[in-house]
């Protein structure tokens, strides 16, 4: 089996996976694989913007856009220019 060695690893930390491990009845190897592996299988947690603060910030740019072009050739642009990954739900 592999193995790692994590450096830097503050005093306060170790302590505590030594409290759990001691807690959980298991060694400081297992109850850090044990933290892992309950970790990774987790589902991930996806965080989604505030939406009514979102609008409210719209709303408050609302009329001070300044473009050479319609709205909707502006919009396209945005988007074009957005991060890719990211579904646009129009």
């Amino acid at each position: 089996m592999a193995s790692l060695t994590l450096k830097n690893l503050p005093d306060e930390f170790l302590q505590a996976l030594r409290d759990a491990a001691e807690r959980d009845r298991r060694s400081l190897t297992q109850e850090i694989i044990h933290l892992l592996e309950a970790a990774l299988r987790a589902p991930p947690k996806i965080t989604r913007p505030d939406t009514d603060a979102q609008v409210a910030r719209w709303r408050k740019l609302a009329g001070k856009w300044k473009s050479d072009t319609d709205g909707a050739t502006e919009a396209k642009r945005i988007i074009e220019k957005r991060t890719r990954g990211r579904e646009v739900d129009l």
